[in-house]
């Protein structure tokens, strides 16, 4: 990679000469200027890619030089460095684009860790990954994203169901996408136009979930101030879609075992028998077949709902549509967020398609969305994607541990040992892995006697 030009703009000359000599060490080529004025020119002749920039300047207010900088070069990489680290300044600061913010006196520690995160970014525009583009947006929200050929499979369901009104019982672990699944089938049929409800059957005691299905007559229950319709009832030719299903209760069970074999049913405490027309789609993380074997769930229930079934498998065994799924959701999230993240590296999306994703679809794209909150830049990094998620089975952790058990200071000593090697020896980074502050590092490595391997006096 080409070596990186860093301007640095501040009028103290001894913080000048120091980041100039410690940046030139660490193979930067870098120039500085003491204003705004030589900032400007510097940056439009010298075309640098990285600029340090004091918000104290002069001749100039450094939020404005900030502004300058990012309308003639979008791309340009900004860190602010201040001695006034005021709450308003530093939003004003990201608010204006910024990619970091740095405090005086400057931690060198720190200040590496964001100008080679610059740099890692500046190099990864240009490498191998995804262009994510606004059409990655995909705007029918009721798109099921993928392509994969367990996909291509439920899409052949889908379109089997769609033309007629039969039940259908969707079962996958949870953040899957069963009820995209079902508005899917809805959306596809001729009855498109009616309602599609969706209720939680866990959600609500039995006595409210009857009354939300079937409605009630004023004075059933404590509450009930007047007459209330149902969901089958407002549904119409619409679909009624019953999330965990299995939680229902044996008495709701029994009323709703008769609307599918009758198509009829009255309001709580009410005598007057109501018909409908409606699509009944349910959906359940527990296999209903063990609910029944375990007494929890009529037999004659399940039969009724599973007259096609539609199993929904985890993302794990589809990672081919991780990546569909990545620019979509990003794309989405820009939007949503007025982010401009336009490209993933490789790295990072092998990293996204190798994590095991226990929450599914739904545990991705809240990872996604923490990591654009958090992504400096357009180039999506894997060190902004959010730490914690777990790795497949048989995967290495990052950092192992002593396979032997032994006395709590050997472990201590052990661990800094290993996150100090991880860290390549970058402390700022190793105390944040270990939750301890940098000062409880320093003194825990003069504790045991720690030195970097390149130390000749280890």
């Amino acid at each position: 990679m080409a070596r990186k030009r860093i301007l640095v703009v501040d009028d103290e000359p001894s913080i000048r000469r120091v980041l100039e000599k410690h940046l030139e060490e660490r193979g930067y080529e870098v120039r500085s200027a003491q204003n705004g004025a030589e900032g400007r020119e510097a940056g439009d002749a010298w075309c640098p890619d990285i600029v340090i920039l004091d918000i104290r300047l002069p001749d100039t207010d450094g939020l404005e030089l900030l502004q300058e900088f990012r309308e003639k070069r979008p791309a340009l990489l900004v860190i602010i460095i201040t001695a006034f680290g005021d709450m308003h300044t530093t939003i004003a600061a990201m608010q204006r684009g910024a990619f970091d913010y740095l405090r005086k006196p400057i931690d060198v520690d720190e200040l590496d860790e964001k100008v080679d995160l610059c740099a890692r970014t500046i190099d990864e525009r240009t490498g191998p990954g995804l262009v994510v583009t606004e059409a990655g947006a995909d705007r029918d929200i009721y798109r099921v994203i993928g392509n994969s050929r367990k996909l291509q499979e439920i899409f052949k369901i889908i379109g089997s169901v769609s033309s007629s009104r039969t039940t259908v019982l969707i079962q996958g672990e949870s953040g899957t996408g069963k009820e995209l699944i079902a508005r899917a089938i809805h959306f596809s049929s001729v009855s498109r136009q009616s309602p599609f409800i969706a209720i939680n059957c866990g959600a609500l005691v039995e006595t409210l979930l009857a009354s939300e299905l079937f409605g009630h007559e004023r004075g059933a229950f404590t509450g009930a101030v007047a007459r209330k319709r149902g969901k089958f009832e407002l549904a119409g030719d619409g679909t009624i879609f019953l999330d965990e299903i299995a939680e229902m209760t044996v008495g709701n069970q029994v009323k709703l075992l008769r609307v599918l074999q009758e198509r009829r049913f009255e309001r709580v405490g009410g005598n007057e028998t109501l018909t409908t027309n409606a699509r009944i789609i349910a959906a359940t993380i527990p296999p209903l077949e063990e609910c029944v074997a375990r007494g929890r769930f009529r037999e004659d229930l399940f039969y009724r709902l599973k007259v096609v079934t539609i199993y929904v498998p985890p993302l794990r065994e589809r990672p081919e549509d991780i990546p569909v799924l990545v620019e979509h959701f990003v794309a989405q999230i820009n939007r949503e967020l007025q982010k401009n993240v336009r490209r993933i590296p490789d790295e990072t999306m092998q990293m996204l398609v190798q994590r095991e994703w226990r929450g599914n679809i739904r545990e991705l794209e809240n990872a996604l969305r923490q990591a654009l909150v958090n992504c400096k830049g357009d180039t999506l990094l894997r060190s902004f994607l959010p730490p914690g998620e777990r790795p497949k089975s048989g995967d290495p952790p990052p950092v192992d541990f002593p396979p032997a058990l032994t006395d709590l200071r050997t472990v201590e000593e052990d661990h800094i040992r290993r996150v100090l090697r991880h860290t390549k020896w970058n402390k700022l980074h190793a105390s944040r892995i270990l939750n301890i502050s940098r000062p409880t590092l320093d003194r825990k490595i003069r504790e045991y006697g720690l030195q970097p391997p390149d130390d000749p006096v280890a």
